[in-house]
């Protein structure tokens, strides 16, 4: 292997990591969606290798038409600016949404008790909640289902900034086996990060007492999806 493409391809295994682990939009949204909707392990990592597929594809897609059109960095570097603060402001939205919608939920399923008198005069009183009650096993949830596809659509518009200026070097070489490698690596690298940092998340997530609060989980997750678009398009995450 030349020595040039081994450094690019070094190159774009660390840019893809660092650019994933810098980015919190990379993870929180699935670690916050997985815990509210109750994800196996096995979903949670569909999901986030899914979405990390579409968010590589974006880039990959425009950076060809890019290469194939002769278009300048610059000029791709724009749409991909414009792209990010389109996938942000619609993480902002989804988050809100989900954060109402949330808040709705946990107030319709307040606990409360009910009195009952027993033959033998006894009083006893019970604690329960509705909205877990009366579900079935085949029951399904619209809003489960939908949930993924709408992170998808988001991460599809999300840019992968750094991947562009990587995909030029090969591209200026008329080298599409170099392109296709440095594309590997690079998309490879950034969904692997993404897989690892959520289930390492979720672990952790498992070590805290939150358990007392499994009643706003959906609300607790919209707000941190909100405030992560939030970093994401007025920090510069």
């Amino acid at each position: 292997m030349p020595n040039e493409l081994a450094i690019l391809l070094v190159t774009a295994a660390s840019i893809g990591f660092l650019h994933t682990l810098m980015g919190p939009d990379h993870y929180i949204p699935f670690v916050a969606m997985a815990h509210a909707r109750k994800w196996s392990s096995l979903k949670t990592f569909c999901i986030t290798a899914l979405c990390g597929l579409g968010h590589i594809a974006g880039s990959v897609f425009l950076g060809i038409i890019g290469i194939a059109l002769g278009i300048a960095v610059t000029k791709l570097e724009f749409i991909e600016s414009f792209r990010g603060n389109l996938a942000a402001w619609a993480l902002i939205a989804f988050g809100l949404v989900y954060f109402a919608w949330g808040v709705c939920k946990a107030s319709r399923n307040q606990p409360h008790q009910h009195p009952h008198v027993h033959g033998d005069g006894n009083l006893h009183v019970h604690q329960h909640v509705h909205t877990e009650e009366h579900v079935h096993v085949h029951q399904t949830d619209g809003k489960a289902a939908i949930t993924p596809w709408i992170l998808f659509t988001i991460f599809v518009f999300g840019p992968c900034e750094p991947l562009i200026p990587i995909l030029m070097y090969p591209a200026a070489k008329n080298s599409i086996w170099d392109l296709v490698l440095v594309t590997s690596v690079f998309g490879g690298t950034t969904i692997l990060t993404m897989i690892g940092t959520v289930f390492v998340s979720r672990l952790g997530m498992h070590l805290l007492p939150i358990a007392r609060f499994d009643r706003y989980n959906h609300a607790l997750a919209g707000a941190t999806i909100f405030f992560c678009g939030i970093a994401i398009q007025f920090l510069g995450l």
